[in-house]
């Protein structure tokens, strides 16, 4: 087979990435408390607010780069060594994100600790981001592992948006010792944008263009 494997090592590749993924985000849950029993339940659901609303932000941010890695993926057609190995690390980053999250719940209304955890919860941010870049480089560069077809203006423009994602979380973390509320207010921003249609990469679209035609209207 030489360096490069076969097409359907991408599939097994992928069907890893769901399978981590997929722990990862119901690992999630686990830091969102049931209130003890003999309290208040109304106001001790209410004290429960920042685990609910790190729990939303961080599901829906792996859920989104779920669906960015997928999309990817259609543009992918082999892998080598270096490449499963990069997944490896970026699928490491991506596990550790129910610390931060966990982290955050817990600290975010302590006036003396609120600024570190949200640095470290961006910090985590920027490291997946940095990793799915690497990813894609790596696979990109040179269109060393894509599908035949792309051009090289298709290319750029996917390098430019996916390099959104680390600048954006970088200035998060760096925000997060001035205003930490500031700094995830952005985060769960960014997570709505990207939420919505037709925003973020559009590799799914490059993939059609390349493989298959012109894009199918929406709808269709």
């Amino acid at each position: 087979m030489g360096a490069e494997q076969r097409t359907d090592d991408t599939a097994r590749l992928e069907t890893f990435a769901d399978g981590v993924m997929a722990i990862a985000i119901t690992l999630l849950i686990l830091d969102v408390r049931v209130p003890r029993v003999g309290s208040s339940l109304h106001s001790s659901l209410a004290a429960e607010w920042p685990s609910y609303v790190a729990f939303v932000v961080s599901f829906l941010t792996i859920g989104i780069i779920w669906v960015n890695h997928h999309h990817m993926f259609k543009l992918i057609e082999r892998t080598t060594h270096a490449f499963l190995m990069l997944n490896v690390v970026f699928l490491m980053t991506i596990c550790f994100l129910p610390f931060p999250t966990a982290l955050v719940a817990a600290y975010v209304r302590n006036p003396d600790t609120r600024s570190l955890a949200t640095a470290v919860y961006g910090g985590t941010m920027t490291a997946i981001a940095i990793m799915f870049n690497l990813v894609w480089r790596y696979a990109g560069t040179g269109h060393r592992l894509l599908v035949p077809g792309i051009s090289d203006e298709a290319l750029a423009k996917m390098n430019r948006d996916y390099l959104a994602g680390p600048v954006a979380y970088f200035a998060v973390t760096v925000i997060a010792f001035i205003e930490p509320y500031v700094s995830l207010a952005i985060v769960a921003a960014l997570c709505v944008y990207w939420l919505l249609p037709g925003t973020g990469p559009r590799a799914e679209v490059v993939g059609r263009s390349a493989t298959s035609g012109p894009e199918e209207e929406p709808g269709r």
